[in-house]
């Protein structure tokens, strides 16, 4: 659930931009993700992560500029933008050694387990998977924004998809790789004994 919490700022901003506008939309993401972080930075039980940092500075370098800028964005441009800064922020984070959904994963994992190789290695798994569904997401956009024939259903199908593929992986995946972990090894076959 924290991870899909810190995609509450692109929410907002796709149902505010379409009620109201574009400005709306990306001030109250900005406000959004200002509040997750404020949020994350008084608990004690949580800590402030890469991604409510990179999706704050996101959305209010998006907003200054567009408050500033003499000429409006068309929507596929601005998702482009947003979609595309999302997966620099994922991208970043592995690059940076830290994958994003480590922070998350120590909220809920004892902290005896955190320096183990396979909790590592499952998290980088995780979050190369969250890369690949912002890579969609930003070939949708680019999809829009290259063939404005195309129906924007299409863009909205796959940003669905992406996002609950990559949500449905992370709330799978770890089980399963602990199950592999666990899993006894197959008794040794009698000496002798047939195979027929």
């Amino acid at each position: 659930m924290g991870i899909l919490l810190a995609f509450a700022p692109f929410l907002v901003f796709y149902v505010v931009e379409r009620l109201i506008g574009i400005p709306a939309g990306l001030m109250a993401a900005t406000l959004t993700s200002a509040v997750l972080l404020i949020r994350d930075a008084v608990s004690r039980r949580k800590t402030i992560k890469i991604l409510e940092i990179g999706t704050l500075l996101l959305f209010a370098g998006l907003t200054a500029y567009t408050l500033t800028m003499a000429t409006p964005w068309s929507i596929p441009a601005l998702r482009l933008w947003i979609d595309g800064g999302l997966l620099m922020i994922v991208l970043l984070s592995i690059v940076a050694r830290r994958p994003f959904t480590l922070q998350y994963a120590r909220e809920k994992v004892p902290p005896e387990f955190w320096k183990r190789p396979e909790f590592v290695r499952v998290n980088y798994r995780i979050t190369w998977v969250w890369a690949g569904a912002f890579a969609l997401m930003v070939a949708a956009d680019l999809l829009m924004l290259l063939v404005p024939t195309t129906p924007a259903v299409v863009a909205i199908l796959i940003t669905v998809l992406a996002i609950w593929g990559a949500a449905r992986f992370t709330s799978w995946y770890p089980d399963r790789a602990v199950a592999n972990q666990v899993r006894p090894a197959p008794e040794p076959e009698e000496p002798g004994r047939s195979l027929s």
